[in-house]
This record gives structure tokens, C-alpha cells and sequence, in this order.
């Protein structure tokens, strides 16, 4: 840690997507909700190089060295990717520093607790460094994405790492350039629903991008200015002799997927939206993710049906799909949507909106 700066303690949220799922690393726009699950990172300044890490979450520990070579020792090794791509930048340490990293948000099932992780880790380690840098949340949004996803070569977008680091609700255009737009609207109570059925991220990502990248490179072969951003879903049918039924599908679902963000999106950047009208956008979301992407799981149906019977507006899958996380959009009696969840064999979670990734304290030496 720099000279004056003893003990740090900095926390991020988790997120839910709420518009425009599958849809980042097409360039495809998104809405994302900052939510009032969090985790933290606090540490505390060593008089000598070494880090150690404890992580009672997943009851493991970690323990390195900053004078030595940072070897990754296992897959997505984000914590010391993290130092990586800090270290590439110029970054420096002058002193180890004793941390420990818990939270709340459910772990691998679509709320984004690695992206929310290395952002804390990030914000943690810049403010420690011999630079003592405050990043803007853009540059931390990047800077995790980088250590996230390009490091590891993975097939992620970046929704998770802005709205996480940037917290509230958010749109974000990915085309022609990232422009994000905070969006000042008041949603009320979600309620959460961890499925806690596994599921393959990395899979799931990769098998529906490549499809609809596929996709893509057919029909600009065919039509040099055939393009995702800017296709009207009425012109999608003189595309159809040239793909198969699948393809066509996945197809007309992005689309269909991308037209209800742009709606969502205008809805929301109201005050006070029509919160009936957004929880029905959510549920016809969910129809396309799980009747043309095929995402969803009999599990999370079950406790997407309980939650709008209990009186939920609207309810989707969150995340990658195959299991993990659902929400339901829930301004009347959350409780009572919380009880139907858990009565279908979820673990529920009565969340809000929330800030994005914020020092909690600090402690500077005397």
C-alpha cells in the first residue's frame, strides 16, 4: 500500500440484466440493474511483499508474492489476472497487504459475482498502489473487463463490468463506440431467485454466440450491408431461403430481443416509468430467451410462473441461462413473491437498485 494508507475497505454490487440479454457481444444495445447484493474487499497494509488472500465463502486462501512473478494456477485466475493487467499499465506496489474478500451475491449463477470481484479487487488495487489512483468508473469498468474477459481470451461481453462498477440502471450502446447512459429512472422492489442448478457459462456463451455470429457471416456474404444494429425484423424474411429453421429462429429472437430493449429503454428513461408495462417487457424478454435461445430450465419456469401468480409485474432468467438466477419485478408485496419462489425450490432475495462500486472506509497510518 502507498505511505499513508493502512486499511481499505471497498464493496461492489451484483447486477441483473434486465434488457438485452445475449446481446453485448453482438454489439447489440442493454439495460442493466446495480442491485443490493454486494461483495467486499478488505485489506490491510504487510511491512513486507507477500499477499494473502482468504476467501470464507468458498473456504479457500490464496498467498503470493509481489516481487515475484504472478503465475496463474488455475483457470480464470482473476485475482491475479487483475495484478496482471495493473502491472502491464505501470501500476506499482511497494507492500503486501492481508485481505479478505465475502459477500452476498450468488456465486456462478448470473449475477455477476467474478465480473463484481475483480471490480472490487481492481478499485481495491489501485487505491493501494504506489500510484494511489481513484479511477473513474469507466476506466474500472475496462480495466476489469480487460483482466475478465481478454485475458482469458473469453467469450463475455461488457455489461457486467460497467454495471457493476457503475452501479444504478444503465443503457449501454456498444455501436458504433461504448456510450453508457445512466438512466435516471425509480424502479422498485425485485425479488431474486437462486435456482442453485450449475450451470456452464462459458458453454452457454460460446453456443449462442456462435450461432448468431454464424449467422451474421452468412447473410453478409449474401448482402454486404445486411447488419444486427440496424435489420428490421419485417426484413428478415427474405433471409429465411438462406438459412436453416434454427438459424432463422435465433435470428428473428435477437432481433425480437434487441427491438424490446429499444422499447424497455424508452420507457425507462421516464421518472416514473409505467412499472406494469416494464414487467410485461420483462416476461415477453423471457419468452425469447427461453423458447428460441432455449435458456431456461424447467426449474427457473417453475419459480418464474410461482412469482407473476404471487403477483409479480414480470419475471425473466438472469445471466447466461441454463440454470443460475431468475428475478421477478415485484413493486407489490415482495414477500409474498419471495415466499412463492421459495416454495418452488429457490432461494429468494428481496433486492433493490443500487450504487455501484464505492470505498465502504479507510484508515491512513499515523
Amino acid at each position: 500500500m502507498n505511505n499513508k494508507l493502512h486499511k481499505l475497505k471497498i464493496s461492489t454490487p451484483g447486477r441483473v440484466c434486465l434488457f438485452g440479454e445475449h446481446q453485448d457481444y453482438l454489439h447489440l444495445p442493454i439495460v442493466a440493474c446495480a442491485i443490493s447484493l454486494r461483495i467486499t474487499v478488505e485489506g490491510t497494509r504487510r511491512n513486507d511483499m507477500q499477499v494473502n488472500i482468504n476467501l470464507p465463502d468458498v473456504s479457500e486462501k490464496e498467498s503470493f508474492f509481489l516481487d515475484k512473478p504472478i503465475v496463474y494456477s488455475k483457470e480464470r485466475d482473476y485475482l491475479k489476472s487483475s495484478l496482471k493487467v495493473l502491472l502491464r499499465k505501470g501500476y506499482t506496489f511497494s507492500n503486501g497487504f492481508d485481505c479478505v474478500i465475502e459477500g452476498k451475491i450468488p456465486i456462478n449463477a448470473g449475477t455477476s459475482s467474478s465480473s463484481a470481484l475483480i471490480v472490487t479487487w481492481i478499485n481495491f488495487l489501485t487505491r493501494v498502489s504506489d500510484q494511489s489512483e481513484i479511477l473513474s468508473d469507466e476506466k474500472l469498468a475496462y480495466l476489469a473487463y480487460e483482466a475478465e474477459v481478454l485475458e482469458f481470451s473469453e467469450p463475455g461481453g461488457m455489461m457486467d463490468q460497467y454495471s457493476t462498477s457503475i452501479g444504478g440502471i444503465i443503457a449501454i450502446d456498444f455501436f458504433p463506440e461504448i456510450k453508457v447512459s445512466r438512466l435516471n429512472t425509480e424502479l422498485k422492489t425485485f425479488v431474486l431467485g437462486n435456482s442453485h442448478q450449475p450451470k456452464d457459462t462459458k458453454y452457454i456463451l460460446s453456443h449462442v454466440k456462435n450461432q448468431i455470429l454464424d449467422v451474421d457471416k452468412i447473410l453478409k456474404r449474401i448482402d454486404p450491408d445486411f447488419s444486427l444494429q440496424s435489420v428490421k425484423v419485417e426484413e428478415l424474411n427474405q433471409y429465411s431461403k438462406h438459412l436453416s429453421q434454427p438459424q432463422y429462429q435465433i435470428l428473428e429472437g435477437t432481433i425480437k430481443n434487441r427491438d424490446l430493449t429499444v422499447i424497455a429503454r424508452k420507457e425507462l428513461a421516464n421518472k416514473n416509468p409505467d412499472h406494469k408495462m416494464i414487467g410485461q417487457l420483462l416476461t415477453e424478454h423471457h419468452i425469447v430467451l427461453r423458447d428460441i435461445l432455449g435458456i431456461s430450465t424447467p426449474k427457473i419456469e417453475r419459480m418464474i410462473d410461482s412469482a407473476i401468480n404471487a403477483g409479480a409485474y414480470g419475471a425473466k432468467i438472469n445471466g447466461s441461462g441454463g440454470g443460475g438466477c431468475m428475478f421477478a419485478y415485484s413493486p407489490e408485496d415482495p414477500e409474498k413473491v419471495k415466499t412463492a419462489i421459495e416454495n418452488s425450490g429457490g432461494e429468494a432475495f428481496i433486492i433493490l437498485p443500487d450504487s455501484g462500486s464505492r470505498q465502504e472506509f479507510m484508515e491512513s497510518t499515523k
